[in-house]
């Protein structure tokens, strides 16, 4: 069976390459066309010989992502809506400069990938898994996320007169990763590690790894296998209640992975990379934005030295969950900030782009399933 050339490091690319009786440089050159020129075709790698284009074709396969659909606008939040190659959609938002919510003075542009189609943990306000799950993503289509979204960029500024589609391609977009898109993350453990070792790598993505976040709904020992990898990647966990009762009854992977042990994986991540955690909390209307909340998360963002993201809820179709008044969250973000936790509220980027997770990719499935009828 054929890998993807993208799903390789360069490392196993030099590798190859020895056996081929290929000199090393071509691997520079074939990493070039790849991650800077970002070509999709093994015919425009130019200064490769013809003999090489072949072997690589017969033992690799160089897969690109389809556009489907874009919802908003250049400089403000975008979605990007892809085909895979099996015909499953998949789901990217690119986010534009803003002050930074995982500890970075500034983000220029911060990208939030997928790791799955659909996801299995069936939290009961998110749209990624309404309809199950089915696959994880292989390697190369975790990093030709990132890829893809500059080639647009490309496409777009050459349009636009901004150069020429040459300049632009050499230009990177993409500064800051989120590792927070469709499905969960450390449930597609080893192909998402090896995708983040090819976009972070200076011949990769050359995206260092203070700027990944990783999130995760709570995989306990996922986390502390991290925390043993060699990477400074970010941790932010997908809270959404600071008690075992209210995360058991909208996330059931707390039933098997309840707060206590939940705590102590991200007390061993901190210990090993002295980095700050984040907690991501949706505020959900009549759910968890209740004034109980507040001292639990408080205590909790207190022992794990971590910084609270506060996040009102985008409604999604289908489900009942409501987000709280702007009054109300205001008011959950005081009261944390008055026990001394560090917090953000983030006033949503693209409630108006379905930018809840998944819910575009929902959408379009559903409409064209009408259609086949």
């Amino acid at each position: 069976m054929l890998t993807d050339v993208k799903s390789h490091t360069a490392e196993e690319l030099e590798a190859e390459f020895k056996a081929l009786g290929q000199p090393r440089y071509r691997v520079s050159q074939l990493l070039d066309w790849l991650y800077n020129r970002r070509v999709t075709d093994w015919e425009a790698m130019m200064n490769l010989p013809n003999s090489l284009r072949e072997q690589l074709r017969s033992r690799h396969t160089l897969h690109s992502l389809e556009l489907v659909r874009k919802q908003g606008v250049r400089n403000a939040t975008q979605k990007f809506l892809w085909r895979l190659s099996d015909h499953a959609l998949i789901e990217t938002v690119l986010l534009p400069a803003s002050p930074a919510l995982y500890g970075e003075p500034s983000d220029r542009h911060t990208l939030c990938i997928s790791t799955q189609v659909g996801c299995v943990y069936g939290c009961k306000f998110c749209a990624s898994g309404l309809d199950g799950w089915r696959r994880n993503l292989g390697i190369e289509e975790i990093v030709d996320q990132v890829l893809a979204v500059e080639r647009w960029n490309a496409t777009e500024q050459a349009g636009a007169g901004g150069g020429g589609a040459s300049q632009a391609s050499s230009s990177r977009l993409v500064s800051n990763l989120v590792i927070m898109g469709m499905g969960e993350p450390l449930a597609n453990y080893t192909n998402l590690l090896q995708a983040l070792r090819v976009l972070n790598a200076p011949w990769g993505g050359g995206i260092g790894a203070r700027k990944i976040t990783i999130s995760t709904c709570g995989l306990a020992p996922q986390i502390r296998k991290l925390a043993d990898e060699p990477y400074q990647f970010r941790l932010a966990i997908s809270l959404h209640g600071a008690t075992d009762e209210i995360r058991n009854k909208i996330m059931p992977v707390n039933r098997k992975h309840p707060l206590r042990e939940l705590t102590a994986a991200c007390e061993y991540y901190r210990q090993h990379k002295q980095r700050m955690v984040t907690l991501e909390y949706i505020l959900i209307a009549g759910v968890n934005d209740g004034s109980e909340q507040i001292k639990p998360l408080a205590a909790l963002a207190r022992r794990l030295k971590a910084k609270v993201n506060l996040i009102p809820y985008n409604k999604v179709d289908g489900l009942p969950w409501e987000r709280p008044t702007e009054a109300e969250q205001d008011a959950f973000f005081n009261a944390l900030e008055k026990e001394k936790v560090k917090a953000t509220l983030r006033r949503e980027k693209g409630h108006d782009i379905d930018a809840a997770c998944g819910q575009l990719r929902l959408k379009i499935e559903r409409e064209l399933a009408g259609q086949a009828r």
